[in-house]
C-alpha cells in the first residue's frame, strides 16, 4: 500500500500515563509530518496547544480507559468534556464485565449513553478488548455496540496482559459488523507487515505508536 494512503488510516497514538504536554506536542508535530489521519491521546492532554496540529488531522480521545469499569454516565461526561475541549473522535472502552456475562442489552445502553452525549458528527469507536473473548462474545459485543450507535469497533486498549489485535479477531469483527461500520485494529502493531495484515483482515483504521517505523517501511 502507498505510504500516503496508509498514513490516512493510522491513529498516531500516545497513551502512556506518564506522557506530558511536551510529549503530546511532539506527537502532534510528528503526526503532521507523517500526514496521519488522527492522533489518539488521553483526555487530560486536551486542549491541544494551539498551532501544533492542523485541522485536517482528527483528535481521538480515550474514555473509560483502560479498564472500562466506569459507569455509563461517567463515560458520557468524559466524552462530552473531551469534545468541548477539541476531540472529534471518542474511543470508549466497553464495560468488560458486561461482555463476560453476555449482557448485550446493558452494553447497548452504555454505548447509547455515550453516543447521546456527543455530537452526531463525532466518530465513536468502542474498544472491546478482543483478546479476552470467544468468537461468540466478540460477535455479541460488536453487535451490541453497533446497536448503541458505534461508528467503529476497536480490538484493544493495548494495555491488557492478554495482548492486542489478532487477525482472527479483526476478521470476525468485520464479518459481524459488515461494511458500513469501521473496524480499528490496535495493540501490538509495530511494522508495515503488521499493518497490512490487519487491513487485509478487514481493518480500516490502525492504532499505532510506531507510525513512523511503519510508514518508513511503506516507502
Amino acid at each position: 500500500m502507498e505510504a500516503r494512503k496508509l498514513a490516512q488510516m493510522i491513529d498516531h497514538t500516545l497513551l502512556a500515563p506518564e506522557a506530558t504536554v511536551v510529549d503530546i506536542e511532539r506527537l502532534c508535530i510528528e503526526a503532521t509530518e507523517l500526514q496521519v489521519g488522527a492522533i489518539c491521546i488521553s483526555p487530560s492532554m486536551l486542549p491541544i496547544t494551539k498551532g501544533v496540529l492542523p485541522s485536517s488531522i482528527n483528535v481521538a480521545v480515550v474514555v473509560g480507559f483502560p479498564s472500562g469499569a466506569h459507569s455509563p454516565e461517567t463515560k458520557a461526561a468524559e466524552a462530552r468534556q473531551a469534545c468541548k475541549s477539541g476531540a472529534n473522535e471518542i474511543d470508549m472502552v466497553v464495560n468488560l464485565a458486561l461482555v463476560g456475562i453476555g449482557d448485550w442489552k446493558a452494553v447497548t445502553i452504555e454505548v447509547a449513553t455515550v453516543r447521546a452525549a456527543i455530537s452526531a458528527n463525532v466518530i465513536l469507536k468502542v474498544i472491546i478488548e478482543s483478546a479476552l473473548w470467544s468468537d461468540q462474545q466478540i460477535a455479541g459485543v460488536c453487535t451490541a455496540a453497533v446497536l448503541g450507535g458505534a461508528d467503529f469497533v476497536k480490538t484493544s486498549t493495548g494495555f491488557h496482559k492478554l495482548g492486542g489485535a489478532s487477525h482472527a479477531a479483526v476478521r470476525l469483527m468485520r464479518k459481524t459488523v459488515g461494511d458500513s461500520i469501521g473496524v480499528k485494529a490496535s495493540g501490538g502493531i509495530r511494522t508495515y507487515a503488521d499493518a497490512i495484515a490487519m487491513i487485509e483482515s478487514g481493518a480500516n483504521r490502525i492504532g499505532a505508536s510506531a507510525s513512523r517505523a511503519i510508514l518508513a517501511e511503506a516507502q
